[in-house]
């Protein structure tokens, strides 16, 4: 992925094919047409941002073909895995995840707080995210709920995801990996 950020960033390029994308900073899945001209902007965690008449878009790494490059296999886990391996897996997962301003995942910016896997009377699982944002008035919450979402359903057996934000404890630097800061230039 990084080298696709370094190949194609600021590349305008036609879209091979109709394509559902997460529109920035609503959160909403959108489709983009075939032929629609889009520019590489960003290439982190799977996912790539793209821009298209003035607006920013993030296209997940399997629909890379839309742009008529190679795609990213979808991250999966095997049916019948254990609930270690799906939380494993989840946290994985939560790990591809990256506001689209920030250069550091979720997990190591601290905002993730927990998750918690249900076993449903249908026999179904679900699975809660419970996760901040860096200020309450951060605008792309729904982006990064909306992508947890699509990655965690890369699961077979994840039926439902729920991600609630919450704001207390309030998120601070301190709740960010060593990495992230090193790699912020917060020390």
């Amino acid at each position: 992925m990084d080298q696709l950020q370094s190949l194609y960033r600021g590349q305008e390029m036609p879209l091979q094919r109709d394509v559902e994308a997460i529109s920035v900073p609503f959160g909403k899945s959108v489709t983009l047409t075939e032929d629609s001209i889009v520019s590489v902007m960003q290439a982190k965690g799977g996912t790539v941002s793209i821009g298209f008449e003035g607006r920013m878009f993030l296209l997940e790494g399997h629909d890379l073909d839309a742009l008529g490059l190679e795609a990213v296999s979808r991250e999966s886990l095997a049916e019948g895995a254990s609930d270690e391996e799906l939380e494993a897996f989840i946290w994985s997962q939560l790990r591809t995840c990256f506001d689209p301003e920030i250069p550091v995942n979720i997990v190591d910016l601290g905002l993730v707080y927990g998750c918690r896997i249900e076993h449903l009377l249908s026999g179904e699982t679900m699975v809660t995210i419970r996760m901040t944002l860096t200020a309450p008035g951060c605008g792309m919450g729904e982006v990064i709920a909306e992508d947890a979402r699509r990655k965690l359903q890369g699961a077979a057996q994840v039926a439902k995801v729920h991600v609630e934000i919450v704001f207390d404890p309030p998120w601070s630097r301190e709740m960010m990996t060593e990495e992230a800061r090193l790699e912020l230039g917060m020390f």
